[in-house]
């Protein structure tokens, strides 16, 4: 009998295809909440918001690349924001390539800028907040993630 069989859970499907189709509702929830006005990119921005009203933030995305693994302040606003996630209930994945992270959400609305895209948060501000399928697959899969110890999940986005 597995652990999954005694809590009358689904067993987790395979690594490849779990990570497959994680990383497609990332994309799908990315442009949906582009669309809604929903996304808010940047370690500042997102700490700021997460400090004036972490109740509306939804879902929360770190991204970078080899080169950032370097850089020591950005690995501590990463620390302080996964323990604010993790404080707050908020489901948190990791990307490892901005440059996908950037092609699915693009530059800045306002003024056509790249913009920081190493924290992203998905937002949802009316109490009853929009559903979203791929928003509630991400939910699961951190779900599933936690449940085999793994609090931060890596996420590969598709092509």
């Amino acid at each position: 009998m597995t652990l999954e069989e005694i809590h009358g859970q689904e067993p987790v499907p395979a690594g490849h295809d779990r990570m497959q189709g994680a990383g497609k509702a990332l994309r799908e929830l990315l442009v949906s909440a582009q669309r809604r006005g929903c996304l808010t990119a940047g370690v500042y921005e997102s700490a700021k918001l997460m400090n004036v009203d972490p109740d509306i933030v939804a879902f929360c995305v770190l991204a970078a690349d080899g080169e950032d693994e370097g850089d020591i302040a950005l690995q501590i606003h990463f620390t302080l924001i996964q323990a604010f996630c993790c404080e707050n209930d908020i489901d948190i994945v990791r990307v490892n390539d901005v440059g996908k992270l950037a092609a699915i959400v693009g530059p800045s609305e306002e003024s056509g800028e790249p913009r920081d895209l190493h924290c992203i948060l998905i937002t949802n501000p009316n109490e009853n907040g929009w559903k979203d399928a791929a928003l509630e697959k991400l939910n699961s899969f951190c779900e599933e993630s936690r449940n085999v110890n793994d609090w931060v999940p890596t996420i590969t986005l598709p092509e």
